[in-house]
């Protein structure tokens, strides 16, 4: 019996023509992340893939997920409002700022370690890349988890939004490039990762109380401040530059010139991801973000990622992205059910459904879509051939 097959033959051609087109304008990745990477990559060994780089910065960031989540699991631990919860240990937050380092640190020198080694592949990128799409969960889940809830934090509905808002910066610099051809890299990305190391050093050093104050003049607290820094990234970093790429290159015709609907086909399952889950959220007769913070936040990123990675594949093979993922055909019965029931906390048990099932699903995806490339080009995942210096 033949395995699933997750790739055409149309999709695995594309790829074969594939080149890699990007764009880095960021000062702070040119002046600062680069020549620190161009040093730091000469001490990776030469049988190092780059892949294998890629994926343990990745389990990095996985790592602090996990290990707040067993401390502090409601977003509690950090607030003066809630004392019968315990506050997360200090060593926390070390652990936190070494592992963001050093996954920040892996994520910028795979790339050089794969032209270092001459095993560049599209494999490679779109490696980076899908895992780029579930790691945008960490740092505003992260940063929550030091501020908390209640006096001088914010609630766990609004950190929300600021997660979709990363998602979506994330995804419409790659529907860009589905249209333009280049990757435009986003400033934030780098600005976010340091200060994100940043945060947890200072949270080493002084406590999660160390965050509770208030800004004169503003009488902002640093999580709204944060927020607030968040949206200013969106729409003063992100989508202005992203939005004149892209009528830059219809005016010049230098893009793909794809027709208007075709042009905004590949945001359509994000836009209904997005809308069906914050719809959830709205309606939810438990108080479903709130009630269970994390686990909204990782099937929201987990789905967010499985659709991102489909639109990667698009635009890498150059070929027609999907217009609606299957994914979001449970969820849209999900939230049905939520408006028409008065459920209550039995819509704990339907996100912990999908949870599972868009996780597994998506695991399985990267597993098939990795094994298929592999086949393809000849390659081996995490292991590259000897080479000769």
């Amino acid at each position: 019996m033949a395995a699933f097959v997750y790739l055409s033959k149309e999709v695995l051609s594309g790829f074969d023509k594939y080149k890699y087109s990007a764009v880095d304008t960021s000062p702070v990745s040119n002046y600062i992340c680069h020549p620190f990477w161009n040093w730091a990559v000469q001490f990776v060994p030469l049988w190092v893939a780059p892949n294998l780089l890629t994926f343990t910065g990745f389990m990095m960031l996985l790592v602090n997920f996990a290990v707040m989540t067993y401390y502090d699991p409601h977003f509690f631990a950090a607030s003066r409002d809630y004392p019968e919860y315990a506050p997360v240990p200090n060593w926390v937050w070390l652990v936190g700022a070494i592992n963001n380092f050093l996954s920040h640190t892996l994520d910028g020198i795979d790339g050089k370690q794969a032209r270092r080694t001459k095993s560049s592949s599209p494999l490679g990128e779109l490696f980076d890349h899908g895992l780029d799409s579930w790691a945008t969960l960490f740092i505003p889940v992260a940063v929550y988890g030091i501020f908390g809830r209640g006096e001088h934090g914010v609630n766990a509905f609004r950190v929300y939004l600021c997660v979709v808002g990363i998602m979506v910066c994330f995804v419409i610099s790659h529907w860009e490039k589905y249209n333009t051809g280049v990757l435009f890299l986003p400033w934030g990305y780098d600005i976010g990762q340091i200060s994100m190391t940043i945060v947890y050093l200072i949270t080493f050093v002084g406590g999660h109380d160390i965050w509770k104050f208030t800004l004169p003049i503003v009488n902002w607290s640093p999580a709204e401040l944060f927020e607030i820094s968040l949206y200013a990234g969106f729409f003063g970093l992100t989508f202005p530059p992203t939005f004149y790429n892209v009528y830059r290159s219809y005016r010049d015709k230098t893009g793909k010139m794809h027709s208007f609907s075709e042009a905004m086909r590949p945001l359509v399952s994000t836009m209904v991801l997005f809308s069906l889950l914050v719809t959830w959220g709205v309606i939810s007769s438990c108080n479903i973000v709130e009630l269970q913070p994390r686990l909204y936040y990782w099937t929201t990123g987990t789905a967010f990622s499985h659709i991102a990675c489909h639109l990667i594949i698009a635009q890498m093979s150059s070929t027609r992205c999907e217009l609606l993922n299957r994914s979001v055909f449970p969820l849209f019965t999900i939230v049905l059910l939520v408006a028409v029931l008065q459920l209550g906390e039995t819509e704990v048990y339907l996100l912990w459904a999908y949870c599972l099932y868009i996780t597994g699903l998506h695991v399985m995806f990267g597993v098939g879509v990795v094994k298929e490339m592999c086949q393809h080009f000849k390659i081996k995942a995490f292991s590259i051939p000897k080479v000769q210096v």
